[in-house]
């Protein structure tokens, strides 16, 4: 939909949005490129030297939150001088806000502050945003749109200026809206089952929201080791975490509301974000967001950030920072979307890292479940590269087919594992048994007591033994509204009324298996 009546997204008018996007666009790709792969040449040369090691692992996190009108759970649009106040980060959309951990090393104290940095943050920033009737909600997509909008119309609306398309409700970013006008063939469209959306921008992607562990490798050129087995277990950690399984009503196509229900994937994340910036089906165009592959070398990696497509190169200026010494490369990570993925940076030449960042995440129902991720994950990255486990072996197609087949169907999906005594398996109990096993262990190596380990762990083990993760208690909830003959929209937004009760509840103070005892 495009709307020439010339609304203003964020705090900068459409015109002078569009002038930036046009100069950014100007911009010689191929002069950038030439200087990224300059500079990846000298970070090779420093990782190799030493100087991207920590003397220890490192953790951190980033999370997503989206506002919701108190009263009605209608998604809201933030105003930028609020977020500010609060000391979050403007992320794609209006109604979205970021934050993000300080790493912290991975020990008893460092995990105890990742949690309390989450909580010392939300709560003074949900009192805040509560004055204004706001709400901030950790989902893994929205489902009601704003008051007096369809959620197409919202995702959709556009103005245009001087040729150039300027999302409405996207966050005044020079780089969101010149991806919607760069040559990169990005599909901006909504693919799934019985559901469907064509826009003419990357706003759809704000339908969604995540979690983002990160864990720092110890000793830089390991990286790939370590990468191989956030590959292997990037599909059962995914399947425990899912928790979209609902569009907003309105993008659904004409079809039955029970086939609706029964058709629905269990983490619809990955499928937006995919359809929506990568190209359409057909086009040979590379896509961008994707399974990402091994690599056999450090080197490899940087190569592949390197070589991936860049969709708004900018031309740069030094700036103070250490890792500015490589500002292009680090401008081409931020579109390098892999669902795991390699960084190289640091603000100073003792910050400089090399980490993996764990992207396959919905945003969780509370903090401790979150937290419960980071740490399952790390422990994950201590134990199976100490211990050589067998399951780095498992075929980097079975991995990838593994990951999609989690996203389809949760803790419902036939996930091929290969055990300690190498031995294959697809048995739920088998594959997370062992999991938070060796997630124990490597908790335990970094001085976490055995009380401690299974404190991060509890929430997520409860989920398997229950077999119910937050999309599946979604769909459930769904399911039996359907059943009871409720249209499905109110059975949608039904469902998430009660969520966000839960939530408010137990953000905080609680987890997810707290909902249901």
């Amino acid at each position: 939909m495009l709307n020439t009546h010339g609304c203003k997204p964020g705090d900068m008018s459409a015109s002078e949005l569009a002038d930036q996007v046009a100069e950014a666009l100007a911009t010689d790709s191929e002069s950038f490129n030439e200087r990224a792969r300059e500079e990846a040449e000298a970070l090779k040369s420093a990782v190799r030297s030493g100087t991207f090691d920590n003397t220890e692992a490192i953790v951190g996190m980033e999370l997503e939150l989206y506002a919701v009108d108190e009263q009605t759970d209608a998604l809201q649009r933030v105003p930028r001088q609020l977020l500010e106040l609060i000391g979050f980060e403007k992320e794609l959309g209006l109604h979205n806000a970021e934050m993000q951990t300080s790493p912290q090393p991975l020990n008893t104290h460092g995990l105890a502050a990742q949690r309390n940095e989450l909580k010392a943050s939300l709560r003074p920033a949900q009192q805040r945003v509560r004055n204004e009737g706001i709400r901030l909600v950790s989902d893994g997509m929205w489902t009601v749109p704003p008051a007096g909008e369809t959620a197409r119309e919202y995702l959709c609306d556009c103005v245009e200026h001087s040729g150039v398309r300027i999302g409405t409700n996207m966050s005044d970013s020079v780089r969101y809206h010149t991806m919607a006008n760069t040559d990169y063939p990005s599909a901006f469209e909504i693919d799934a089952p019985h559901a469907s959306l064509q826009a003419e921008t990357v706003m759809p992607e704000s339908l969604i929201t995540s979690i983002q562990p990160h864990y720092q490798i110890p000793h830089a050129p390991d990286l790939p080791e370590y990468f191989t087995y956030a590959l292997r277990i990037a599909a059962p950690l995914l399947a425990l975490g899912v928790n979209s399984p609902f569009f907003p009503p309105d993008l659904y196509d004409d079809a039955p509301d029970a086939e609706i229900v029964a058709g629905a994937n269990m983490e619809n994340r990955i499928g937006v974000f995919e359809s929506v910036l990568n190209p359409t089906d057909g086009d040979p165009t590379p896509p961008k967001v994707c399974f990402p592959p091994d690599f056999d070398s450090v080197e490899a990696a940087i190569d592949d950030i390197v070589e991936d497509d860049t969709i708004v190169p900018v031309d740069l200026p030094s700036g103070t920072r250490f890792d500015d010494d490589f500002v292009h490369f680090r401008h081409k990570h931020g579109s390098y979307w892999r669902w795991v993925r390699p960084v190289f940076e640091g603000a100073t030449r003792s910050a400089a890292n090399a980490r993996i960042e764990f992207r396959p995440l919905a945003a969780q129902p509370t903090v401790d479940d979150a937290i419960g991720f980071a740490a399952v994950f790390a422990g994950l990255m201590e134990s199976l590269p100490q211990l050589e486990h067998p399951i780095r072996s498992l075929d980097w197609e079975t991995a990838k087919r593994n990951f999609y087949t989690a996203a389809r169907n949760g803790l419902r999906a036939k996930i091929e594992w290969i055990t300690a005594d190498g031995a294959t398996t697809t048995s739920t109990e088998e594959i997370y048994g062992e999991l938070f096993e060796h997630a124990r262990e490597g908790l335990e190596q970094r001085g976490l007591s055995a009380e401690e380990a299974h404190g991060y762990i509890r929430p997520l083990r409860e989920r398997v033994d229950r077999r119910l993760t937050p999309a599946r208690w979604k769909h459930d909830y769904v399911r039996r509204r359907v059943e009871e003959n409720v249209p499905l929209a109110e059975a949608i937004w039904g469902m998430q009324a009660t969520y966000i009760r839960h939530q408010e509840e137990t953000l905080l103070d609680g987890s997810f298996v707290d909902w249901f005892e």
